[in-house]
């Protein structure tokens, strides 16, 4: 990542934009788009309320079509929002199509509101970039890694939210991933996870290995959550310190 002036001056607009995204994550999607081929298709799986769907529509190229996946459905709406959440996720629909339209890319992004597994048939040839943030349970994470994944084409992008954070997302990356032939694991921002299609049968045990080297950090998240959720945010507070954040 280079740090470029034209993400800057987007980062500083797109952070009133409600979602689970920091800068440097922001610029990792940033420079994966702008990589796509003019041709080219971007899918993303989990939009939220549009935070990342801006950022990937505003640097990809002129004729790149952008994919956004997501129900908007109340489920697996964020941390510790399981089920339950329809009302709130009719306003983050809501909310998308705003956040779209006032950074005039609505007309760049086509909207499937419907779960990812169901989504194969709506999206047709080859993806360039594919961003999965979707839900963070084991079977669907692993499903969207293999199903989608196997779509991604040679020397595409892979980039996959709560890498090494959720429990889920990171048994299904050790499944699928840690020992795969195809994808090569190209560093994170965070919790996002970056892979090349263009590992091939060479190199497995190196690649590996890389990703293994990250395992303490997702210890340190499912330690820091667990504290959080049985009240470590509070009791700081009433110290009069401030409470780490939900690590993302």
């Amino acid at each position: 990542m280079n740090g470029q002036p034209e993400y800057a001056a987007l980062s500083e607009r797109v952070a009133a934009i409600d979602g689970w995204m920091s800068s440097d994550q922001g610029e990792r999607l940033f420079d994966a788009a702008r990589r796509c081929r003019t041709d080219g298709q971007i899918v993303e799986i989990g939009s939220f309320r549009g935070k990342s769907t801006v950022v990937l529509a505003s640097a990809a190229p002129e004729r790149v079509t952008v994919v956004a996946i997501d129900p908007h459905a109340g489920n697996d709406r964020g941390p510790q929002e399981i089920d339950g959440f329809e009302q709130a996720a009719a306003t983050d629909y809501e909310a998308f199509v705003s956040n779209l339209a006032s950074f005039a890319v609505a007309d760049r992004v086509r909207h499937l509101r419907c779960f990812s597994d169901v989504a194969h048939d709506e999206v047709a040839g080859d993806i360039d970039v594919l961003y999965i943030d979707g839900a963070h349970r084991y079977g669907p994470a692993r499903q969207d890694i293999d199903e989608w994944g196997a779509r991604v084409a040679d020397g595409g992008t892979m980039l996959i939210h709560d890498s090494f954070s959720s429990i889920g997302v990171t048994m299904a990356i050790g499944r699928s991933l840690m020992l795969g032939r195809r994808f090569r694991y190209v560093g994170r921002s965070r919790s996002l996870a970056e892979y090349r299609a263009e590992l091939g049968g060479r190199g497995r045990v190196a690649n590996a290995a890389r990703q293994l080297a990250q395992l303490p950090w997702f210890v340190r998240n499912v330690a820091l959550k667990v504290l959080l959720s049985i009240g470590l945010g509070k009791a700081m507070h009433r110290l009069g310190r401030n409470a780490p954040e939900w690590p993302y």
